[in-house]
């Protein structure tokens, strides 16, 4: 029995002698012992959800379900991006048909509603037809005229029929845009001589066109100023109108002009 214990003791000797110093070392400072904050005991489940609670879980139900003032409860979804609202604003009524059959039983349903809608004759539907055209002659005829009933938005107004009667009343040098605009666009066809000398011309006529727009504007907004002192349509906006009205040949201006040139406006 001694021999054997004193074999077994000089093995166990041997082997650890033969074992390195570093890796000793690394054996006895191992941080098994230690309890790291934040973490369960060694005899705890890592599946255990009490466990793995952060430090708020002691804390009561009454504390956690108290919130500022300002704090705003979440929706339990993410806000749809615009296009995805607008798909489900647009959506049908009724959901899209999942077989043949149904959709061919929908299409038999719709023809047999509109069946039953009275039908009508071609001289009813030639009756309708001139009606409809008499309708439409007659609200254009008015907004020529310059009724107010017919008028669109941007021409309704005091003001804006006083910057329409001081723009007919006149013969403007903006008038000829369009004309030569055609002449520039022909000369696409022309030797290129040709073509520089008009580009020139143009662009001179584009200079002089511009100072007639700025002082075209002025005069207008101060005589709106003058005559309608309590209204807001003044500067830029009434002066733009006045100037696009002038670069419009005189034939198809809307509504007509109602002003000759030389009427004191």
């Amino acid at each position: 029995m001694p021999t054997s214990i004193a074999r077994s003791g000089g093995v166990s000797a041997g082997r650890a002698a033969s074992v390195p110093w570093f890796a000793r070392i690394t054996r006895s400072h191992t941080l098994k012992p230690v309890k790291l904050t934040g973490r369960g005991s060694s005899g705890s489940n890592p599946d255990d959800p009490s466990a793995q609670d952060g430090p708020g879980q002691d804390r009561p139900a009454q504390e956690q379900s108290v919130q500022p003032a300002g704090h705003t409860p979440g929706k339990g979804r993410p806000t749809p991006k615009r296009n995805e609202a607008r798909r489900g604003a647009r959506a049908p009524l009724m959901p899209p048909p999942m077989t043949k059959a149904e959709a061919r039983a929908r299409k038999k349903a719709l023809k047999a509603e509109q069946r039953k809608k009275p039908k009508m004759s071609k001289e009813e539907r030639k009756r309708f037809n001139a009606e409809s055209r008499s309708r439409a002659n007659e609200r254009r005829a008015r907004m020529m005229a310059g009724d107010e009933d017919y008028l669109l938005p941007r021409d309704r107004g005091k003001t804006r029929k006083l910057a329409r009667n001081y723009v007919d009343a006149r013969r403007n040098l903006a008038g000829m845009f369009m004309p030569l605009a055609l002449l520039v666009l022909l000369t696409l066809f022309m030797p290129p001589d040709i073509q520089a000398v008009i580009t020139l011309g143009m662009m001179v006529f584009l200079i002089f066109m511009i100072v007639e727009g700025i002082v075209l504007g002025r005069q207008i907004s101060n005589r709106v100023r003058e005559r309608f002192p309590d209204s807001d349509d003044t500067g830029l906006g009434i002066g733009w109108y006045a100037f696009v009205r002038a670069t419009q040949i005189r034939r198809l201006r809307v509504p007509k002009p109602q002003a000759r040139p030389g009427d004191a406006v």
